[in-house]
C-alpha cells in the first residue's frame, strides 16, 4: 500500500478514537477482520497484527442485550470476568492475569481504582460504542500494568448515531431481565452542524434490580441501582485539526456484602453494607493531522479520573471508602514513509505522564485511616518508540513481511504519609513479525518482556486486616464467655520488586472472501503463547498457630498469640512466586447473507516453576459458538449461543475442583429497516435456557439462571 493511501486510513481511523471525526461504518468490518487502535497505537486491521486482539463491535454488543459488559466476555477468547454474579464485585482477567496486570482504559483514560473486593468496570454497555481487548504483554507501548493485556473501551460519538444525511437524532429505549428483575431506561441524543465542524452527544441511563435467582436454587441478595450518563462534543475548526472532549458518569447504589464477590452472604466478618460508587472520568484530546503531511499524525490527550467507593455498614455505625484520582496526559505522533515501491514505514512514538492517588478512610480507627488501603501517590513517566515496516516480495519472496519492534522506558514513583519514598525504572522491549504469502493468508510470531510496578497498595499497606479469636487464653468472661480477640496487621514491604514476564507467542490466521457464496467472508485466527512470570507479589498472611489452640492444647514453651509483628500476627505483600503461563487461543467469524457464526477456543495452564503448584486465574478449557440465520425480507436475526467447558481440575486442593458445563442461550432480533417502522429494534432471549447450575468464578460459586430478556428501542434522524 502506497504511503498516501496508508496515511489517509490510518490517519483517518485514530482520529475516529482520539478525535472521534470518522463514522464508524467507513472503517470497520464484522466479526475479527476490524481495525484495531490499542494493539500498535497505529491502525490495522485486527488480521494482519502480529498478535491477538479481538474488538468487540456495537451490533455484536447489543445482541448479548447485557447488563454488564462481563455479559460479552464470552465473545473474547483467553479474557474472562471474575469476581461473581454481582455487578458491584466483577474484575477482569486476560491470559492467567489480574488486577494490576490488566490495564483497563475508557477512551484512552486509565481506569487505576483497583480494591480486593471492588469491581473495575464503572461504565454501563449503553454507553459503550466497541471494547478492545488487546492480549499478551504490551508494557512496550503502555508501561506498567499491562502483563495480561489491555482492555480498551470507546464510548459511543455522533458520528456512530447520525447518517450522512442527519445532523441530529433521538434514541430511546428501555428493557428487563427476570433474573434479577432488573429493569432499564435509556436515551440518546446527538447534534452536529451542516458544515460538519462541530458535533455532541449525550447518554442517560437507569437501571434498578433486584436479588439474583442462581442456577442452584437459592437466592443471591444484591439490591442495585445504577445510573449512568455521558456527554461529548467534537470541534473540527480546520481539516487539519480535531478537538473533542468527553465526560462519563457512573453512580451506583447498592444494598450487598462488605465483600460482594462470589456468592458471598453478609454475615460475622463480612457485614452488609450500603455501597455507594462514584465514578467520573473527563477527557480533552486533540489531534492534528495536515493533508498534506505523512510525517504529523499527532494526539495530545488529558484526562482526570475519580472513583470514590464508600461503605456504609448497616447494622454498625462504621463507614469505609476508598478514593482513588487519576491525572494523565500522553503525546504521541505517526511518521509514514513510503520506500520506493518495496517497503512502507511507520514510526509511532511519544510519552506519557500519570498521577494516582488514594485515600482511604475508616471513622472506626483513632487516625481515621482504613487498613489496607494507605494515603499514597504514585507517578509514571513513560517514553516509547515503535517501528512498523511492511515490506514486499521480501528476498524475491511473494508477499508482505511486516516486522514492528518496540521499546518503551518507564519510571515510577511512590510516596505515602509517615513512609520512606520508593522508586524504579524499567524498559520494555518488544517485537512482532508477520508474513502474507498471500492476501488471504497470515503467519505471525511475536515476543515481549513487561512489567507490573508494585502499586502503593501493595508497599505500604497499614493498620488493621483482620480479628480472630484467641483460643489459647479464657475469654475475659471466663471459659463459657466470649473469647478475646488478637489483631492481624498489615505491614508495608518498600522492598518489592516489579513482576516482570517474557513472552513469546506463535500463530496463523485465513482470511477469506466468496467460500460458499457471492459475497460471504470467513476470517480466522489462531496462536500458541508462553509467558515466564517472575517476581509475582502475593498477599502473605502469617497467624501464630497458638492462637487456634486451647490451653489444654498448648505445647510447653510454645510462642504465645499476640497482636502485630512482634507476636508473628501479621500480612504483607512479597515478591514469591515465579510462574509459566502458557495457553491457545483462536477466533473465527464467519458472515453471508443469510447466516452467520462466530467462534472461539480457549486453553490455558500455570505452573509456579519451583513447586509445580497451579498459579493464575486458570479456567477450563472453552469452546464458544454464536451461530444465527437472517431473514432480510423481514428484518429479523434468530440467534443461539453455546459455551462447553471442559472440568476443571487445575486446582492444587481437589475441593476447588469444578464440573464440565454446556450452557445455551437463544436470541431474536428485529430491525425494520424502512417503512413507518424504520429506527425501531426489539430484542428477545433466554440466556441459559436450561437453567443449568454452574461455576465459572470458583468451586461453589453458582451463576445467574435462567434468565428471560427483552429490549426495545426506538432510533429518529433528523
Amino acid at each position: 500500500m502506497g504511503c498516501a493511501a496508508l496515511a489517509a486510513i490510518n490517519g483517518g481511523a485514530f482520529a475516529q478514537e482520539e478525535g472521534e471525526n470518522v463514522a464508524t461504518d467507513t472503517l470497520l468490518l464484522a466479526g475479527i477482520d476490524t481495525i484495531t487502535v490499542y494493539a500498535t497505537r497505529n491502525p490495522i486491521e485486527a488480521f494482519d497484527y502480529p498478535g491477538q486482539v479481538t474488538v468487540i463491535e456495537k451490533d455484536v454488543i447489543d445482541d448479548f442485550n447485557p447488563s454488564t459488559l462481563a455479559d460479552i466476555f464470552d465473545a473474547v477468547p483467553g479474557s474472562n470476568i471474575g469476581g461473581g454474579p454481582r455487578r458491584a464485585g466483577q474484575t477482569p482477567d486476560v491470559r492467567g492475569l489480574s488486577g494490576e496486570g490488566v490495564l483497563v482504559l475508557f477512551d484512552g483514560a486509565r481506569q487505576s481504582f483497583l480494591s480486593g473486593h471492588d469491581g473495575r468496570f464503572f461504565v454501563d454497555p449503553d454507553l459503550v460504542q466497541a471494547v478492545e481487548v488487546v492480549r499478551g504483554p504490551t508494557s512496550a507501548l503502555y508501561g506498567s500494568g499491562a502483563l495480561g493485556g489491555v482492555i480498551a473501551l470507546r464510548t459511543v460519538t455522533a458520528a456512530d448515531l447520525l447518517n450522512d444525511d442527519e445532523t441530529a437524532s433521538v434514541k430511546v429505549g428501555g428493557g428487563f431481565q427476570s433474573v434479577n428483575d432488573e429493569w432499564r431506561i435509556t436515551s440518546t441524543g446527538a447534534w452536529r452542524s451542516d458544515d460538519n465542524r462541530f458535533d455532541v452527544v449525550g447518554n442517560f441511563t437507569l437501571r434498578n434490580s433486584d436479588d439474583i435467582d442462581l442456577g442452584s436454587g437459592l437466592t443471591l441478595p444484591s439490591e442495585d441501582e445504577v445510573l449512568s450518563s455521558l456527554l461529548k462534543t467534537t470541534f473540527r475548526p480546520s481539516q487539519d485539526l480535531t478537538l473533542s472532549a468527553s465526560w462519563i458518569r457512573f453512580a451506583g447504589d447498592s444494598i450487598d456484602p462488605n465483600n460482594p464477590q462470589g456468592n458471598n452472604i453478609a454475615g460475622p466478618g463480612n457485614g452488609e453494607v450500603f455501597r455507594d460508587i462514584d465514578s467520573n472520568t473527563v477527557r480533552g484530546a486533540i489531534n492534528y493531522a495536515p493533508v498534506e503531511s505523512n510525517l504529523i499524525d499527532a494526539n495530545l490527550v488529558g484526562y482526570y479520573t475519580r472513583n470514590i467507593v464508600e461503605e456504609d455498614e448497616v447494622d454498625t455505625t462504621r463507614l469505609i471508602s476508598r478514593e482513588v484520582e487519576t491525572i494523565g496526559v500522553s503525546l504521541d505522533n505517526r511518521s509514514r514513509f513510503a520506500l520506493g515501491s518495496f517497503a512502507d514505514l511507520t514510526l509511532t512514538y511519544g510519552g506519557e505522564f500519570y498521577r494516582d492517588e488514594q485515600v482511604g478512610l475508616d471513622n472506626t480507627t483513632v487516625d481515621g485511616t482504613r487498613g489496607g488501603v494507605p494515603d499514597a501517590t504514585g507517578k509514571f513517566y513513560g517514553l516509547f518508540a515503535q517501528a512498523e515496516l511492511a515490506l514486499n516480495n521480501p528476498l524475491g519472496a511473494p508477499g508482505v513481511l511486516t516486522i514492528i519492534p518496540g521499546v518503551r522506558w518507564d519510571k515510577f514513583e511512590n510516596e505515602a504519609v509517615s513512609d520512606a519514598p520508593t522508586d524504579d525504572q524499567a524498559t520494555s522491549p518488544k517485537i512482532g513479525i508477520s508474513y502474507k504469502p498471500i492476501e488471504e493468508l497470515i503467519f505471525f510470531g511475536n515476543w515481549a518482556e513487561a512489567f507490573r510496578a508494585p502499586s502503593f497498595n501493595e508497599i505500604y499497606a497499614d493498620n488493621i486486616h483482620f480479628q480472630i479469636p484467641n483460643l489459647s487464653v479464657p475469654g475475659p468472661f471466663g471459659p463459657f464467655g466470649p473469647p478475646a480477640f488478637v489483631t492481624n496487621f498489615f505491614v508495608p514491604n518498600p522492598d518489592l520488586v516489579p513482576e516482570e514476564s517474557e513472552t513469546w507467542e506463535v500463530g496463523a490466521g485465513i482470511d477469506l472472501a466468496n467460500v460458499l457464496f457471492d459475497g460471504d467472508t470467513l476470517t480466522a485466527k489462531g496462536s500458541y503463547y508462553r509467558s515466564d512470570v517472575t517476581n509475582l507479589i502475593d498477599l502473605e498472611v502469617n497467624i501464630p498457630f497458638t492462637c487456634f489452640l486451647t490451653p489444654a492444647q498448648l505445647p510447653p514453651f510454645a510462642p504465645p498469640c499476640g497482636s502485630g509483628e512482634a507476636f508473628g500476627n501479621f500480612s504483607r505483600n512479597v515478591n514469591v512466586t515465579n510462574a509459566e503461563l502458557d495457553g491457545v487461543e483462536a477466533e473465527a467469524y464467519y458472515d453471508s447473507e443469510y447466516f452467520y457464526t462466530r467462534a472461539n477456543f480457549s486453553a490455558i495452564d500455570g505452573r509456579d516453576v519451583d513447586s509445580n503448584d497451579f498459579v493464575g486465574v486458570l479456567s477450563p478449557n472453552t469452546i464458544f459458538i454464536d451461530a444465527g440465520v437472517k431473514w432480510p425480507a423481514a428484518d429479523i436475526r434468530l440467534g443461539g449461543r453455546v459455551t462447553i467447558a471442559d472440568d476443571f481440575d487445575e486446582v492444587n486442593d481437589p475441593v476447588n475442583a469444578r464440573d464440565s458445563y454446556t450452557i445455551g442461550d437463544v436470541y431474536l432480533v428485529w430491525e425494520p429497516m424502512r417503512g413507518s417502522l424504520e429506527g425501531l429494534r426489539v430484542d428477545l432471549g433466554v440466556d441459559n435456557i436450561s437453567d443449568a447450575d454452574y461455576e465459572v468464578v470458583a468451586a461453589g460459586v453458582s451463576q445467574p439462571g435462567r434468565n428471560f430478556k427483552a429490549a426495545v428501542s426506538w432510533r429518529k434522524g433528523f
